[in-house]
């Protein structure tokens, strides 16, 4: 009587459960091959309307339609079932897929070149110091024959005998400064009565002090003063200076 017990609970427990799916059938398929078969009429019928999408779609304008973009249903190229192959092997029926509008990508933006500067008129930057913008128009012809033309320009000037300097050239006022040792001013000549208005009158005729001292000299100074430039009797007429003559000797 023990032994029939578990047998009954066997059979009841055998009787209540579904029968077992054959995991080897495939999923809605009879056998593999029917499955390869169905995958690869799947994968060209999508392209196909692609490719058809993409021909009829105006240029520049959004693809709107869910088979000319590719979408999760379409077929992996791993070999792994679709979403379509799985609703239709449960039974289920697959949803609409939404329209997808894919908005056309922006046209690239032009690109903006830097215009060159402009050198109208006479206002150019000189390209002397390149030498590719030189030698781009110059060469050896073009060089030699700048050449001889500033040859064939050029003048030399005649020899001529240098000019002969007189030998009576007056007083030399460099060796007459170094000669003396006082100041301006400092009385050493004895003088007579000299008017001041003889005195300027004198000093106006000549143009330049250095003048003055050279006709002072000549008309017998220091010592004497016929012309009355000095008379002061320090020897230097007209405000004469010896003193840059003393210091560029020493």
């Amino acid at each position: 009587m023990r032994a029939w017990l578990p047998l009954c609970a066997v059979l009841a427990l055998a009787a209540c459960d579904p029968a077992v799916p054959d995991s080897g059938a495939g999923v809605g398929f009879g056998d593999y091959d029917s499955y390869q078969a169905q995958l690869r009429r799947d994968t060209a019928l999508a392209t196909s309307q692609r490719q058809t999408s993409v021909a009829t779609a105006p240029a520049g304008g959004p693809v709107a339609s869910a088979a000319a973009s590719p979408s999760a249903d379409a077929p992996a190229a791993t070999g792994a079932p679709s979403a379509a192959e799985i609703d239709a092997a449960l039974g289920r029926t697959p949803t609409a897929a939404a329209s997808v509008i894919t908005p056309a990508a922006p046209a690239p933006a032009p690109v903006q070149t830097a215009a060159a500067p402009r050198t109208g008129g006479s206002a150019r930057i000189s390209d002397e110091q390149s030498f590719d913008a030189v030698a781009s128009r110059e060469s050896i012809a073009s060089d030699a024959q700048r050449i001889q033309q500033q040859r064939a320009q050029f003048e030399q000037a005649p020899v001529t005998a240098l000019p002969s300097r007189p030998q009576d050239t007056g007083p030399n006022l460099a060796e007459y400064a170094l000669s003396t040792t006082n100041l301006p001013g400092q009385k050493i000549y004895r003088r007579g009565f000299t008017s001041q208005r003889k005195h300027d009158r004198a000093c106006r005729d000549q143009s330049s002090a250095a003048l003055a001292q050279q006709a002072f000299l000549s008309a017998g100074g220091p010592e004497k003063d016929k012309l009355g430039m000095d008379p002061d009797g320090d020897g230097f007429a007209c405000g004469w200076d010896p003193r840059p003559f003393r210091a560029a000797k020493g």
